[in-house]
């Protein structure tokens, strides 16, 4: 059950990973091409569109898995592996808080300033957005890094 626990940490964190560096990566360069009357509704979108239900549920595993990795500890796993799953937990968790206390209200902010200036608006959003996005991308990563070497372990 334990091997199985990690596996799927190691699943959900990797797919959590990979759209969290693709959003870095991609998304958010072809969005900053745009004017600012193309790119601040066109977040707007994309901010309704991601907390769907899939999304919510890769979000809640990155940390329900790894935690549930840690309370069934299995026989005989090295001290190794528990430090890099609870390391990797760490960093997930640390991804949640960078987006729930950073993100998330930028998010809202955009959302309910359909009356403001897009210009206004993209300069009170764009750049405090994407600099929360690298670090959780980065804590995210380091997520993903750190459960893979616990199944190596």
């Amino acid at each position: 059950m334990a091997d199985l626990l990690l596996a799927l940490a190691v699943i959900s964190t990797g797919l959590y990973a990979g759209f969290m560096l693709i959003f870095q990566t991609g998304v958010m360069p072809a969005l900053a091409r745009l004017s600012d009357e193309g790119f601040v509704p066109a977040m707007r979108r994309i901010n309704e569109q991601v907390p769907r239900p899939v999304f919510l549920v890769v979000f809640l595993a990155v940390v329900v898995f790894p935690a549930a990795a840690l309370a069934v500890p299995g026989a005989g796993a090295p001290d190794t592996r528990i430090w890099l799953v609870a390391a990797g937990l760490g960093c997930a968790a640390l991804n949640h808080l960078v987006t729930i206390a950073g993100n998330i209200p930028l998010n809202n902010a955009l959302a309910s300033s359909e009356s403001s200036p897009d210009s206004e608006v993209r300069a009170a959003f764009e750049a405090k957005w994407n600099r929360y996005h690298r670090i959780r991308t980065g804590l995210i990563l380091a997520a993903f890094v750190l459960l893979v070497g616990a199944a190596l372990t």
